[in-house]
C-alpha cells in the first residue's frame, strides 16, 4: 500500500488544511511550529471537546473515505452545538496502519477540507502516528460562546418539556441500508444513508437555544440514554411519551419492511439531534424560533422528580425498554 512518509504526508495534505476556514481567532503558523494559538474575543470563553472514531466501531471499509472525515469533524461540531458555541479551529490526530495509503487519506482530507469550507474553521495541529492494526482519528475542536451562556447537561428543573430537533432513528436505519440488511428505494436509501454518514451538526440551534434552554445534550447514545445523562447531572427524573418521537418520511416508509426496528430506535443514537429542556412558560418562545430556523422542534416528554428516564405510550402506560443506548463498554 503506497503512502507519502510522515513529513511529506503534513506537508501536502494536512499543511492545506491549515488555510481552509482561517480565522483570525487561531493560528496554526502553517502546521510548522509544535502549538498554535486560540484567541477567544473579548467577553467570549472557550468551549473545547473531543471524540474520536475508529474503523470497526464508528465506520468500516464500506464508508466513504470522504464521509469518514466529515463525520469526525461534525460530531466534534455538534458537541459544540450543545453548549451554544461557535466553531474556531480544531486539531486532529490520526493513526494510519499499513492498508491506508494515500488514496484513502487523500480522500479522507477532501471530506475535512469541504466541511472545513462550509463550517468555516480551520485546521490548526495535532500529529500522526503509525499503527499495528487499528485506524484512529481523534479531533479535539475549540469554540466559543459569550461568558457566562454554556449550555450544560445539568440544569434541567422540575416540570420542563422535553424537547428533540429533527428526526430520529435515520442513522439505525441507514446502518441497516449500509449492511444490506435493509432494501428501499433509492431516494430513502440514499437519505437514511446520508443521515448516518454526514450527520448535520445544530449550530444555530444551539446558540439560539442559550436563552431558552435550561439544559442540552446530542443525540449520539440514543434518545433515552443521553436523556438519561441530562437527568444524572441535573438530579431529575423523565417521562418521555413514545409515540411522540419523531420519525422522518423515509424512517416511516422504512420501518413498513422492519416494523421491529421502531423500538430500538430511541437507544440507538449516532443521529446528532440536540435533545434539550425548557420551561412551560418559554414554548411559545422556542416555537418562534423553530419557525425562524426552519427546524422542527418536537415536544417528546418531561422533567419529573423520580429517578431514571420511564417511556410511556400514547394511553400513559409504562413501555418496557430492554435497550436504552450505546456504550462503549
Amino acid at each position: 500500500m503506497q503512502r507519502r512518509g510522515e513529513f511529506e504526508l503534513i506537508a501536502q495534505v494536512f499543511a492545506p488544511l491549515a488555510k481552509i476556514g482561517a480565522s483570525p481567532l487561531a493560528s496554526s503558523f502553517g502546521l510548522g511550529d509544535d502549538a498554535a494559538l486560540v484567541r477567544p474575543p473579548p467577553g467570549m470563553e472557550l468551549v473545547v471537546s473531543a471524540d474520536a472514531m475508529v474503523r470497526g466501531i464508528h465506520f468500516d471499509e464500506r464508508t466513504d473515505p470522504g464521509d469518514v472525515g466529515r463525520k469526525l469533524l461534525r460530531v466534534n461540531l455538534s458537541d459544540l452545538a450543545t453548549k451554544g458555541a461557535m466553531p474556531v479551529a480544531y486539531l486532529l490526530v490520526a493513526g494510519w496502519p499499513a492498508d491506508v495509503g494515500d488514496e484513502w487519506i487523500n480522500r479522507f482530507a477532501a471530506g475535512l477540507a469541504e466541511d472545513q469550507a462550509t463550517y468555516k474553521l480551520p485546521l490548526i495541529g495535532g500529529d500522526t502516528i503509525a499503527m499495528p492494526s487499528d485506524l484512529v482519528l481523534s479531533v479535539t475542536i475549540f469554540g466559543h460562546v459569550p461568558s457566562g451562556t454554556m449550555l450544560r447537561r445539568g440544569g434541567a428543573q422540575l416540570g420542563d418539556y422535553v424537547y428533540v430537533s429533527g428526526t430520529i432513528g435515520d442513522a439505525r436505519l441507514g446502518l441497516l441500508v449500509a449492511h444490506d440488511k435493509l432494501a428501499l428505494p433509492a431516494e430513502d436509501a440514499a437519505f437514511l444513508r446520508a443521515r448516518l454518514d454526514r450527520p448535520n451538526p445544530r449550530l444555530r440551534l444551539g446558540q439560539d437555544l442559550r436563552t431558552v434552554a435550561h439544559a442540552a445534550i446530542d443525540v449520539s447514545d440514543g434518545v433515552l440514554a443521553d436523556l438519561g445523562h441530562i437527568c444524572e447531572q441535573s438530579g431529575v427524573g423523565a417521562v418521555v411519551n413514545e409515540a411522540a418521537l419523531p420519525l422522518s418520511a423515509a424512517a416511516q416508509r422504512a420501518l413498513a419492511a422492519v416494523p421491529g426496528e421502531r423500538p430500538g430506535l430511541a437507544a440507538f443514537g449516532d443521529d446528532y439531534e440536540i435533545l434539550f429542556t425548557v420551561a412551560p412558560g418559554d414554548v411559545s418562545r422556542l416555537e418562534a424560533l423553530a419557525t425562524r430556523i426552519n427546524l422542527p422542534l418536537t415536544r417528546i416528554g418531561r422533567i419529573a422528580s423520580e429517578p431514571g428516564v420511564r417511556v410511556v405510550d400514547a394511553a400513559g402506560r409504562e413501555v418496557r425498554v430492554e435497550k436504552r443506548g450505546f456504550q462503549h463498554f
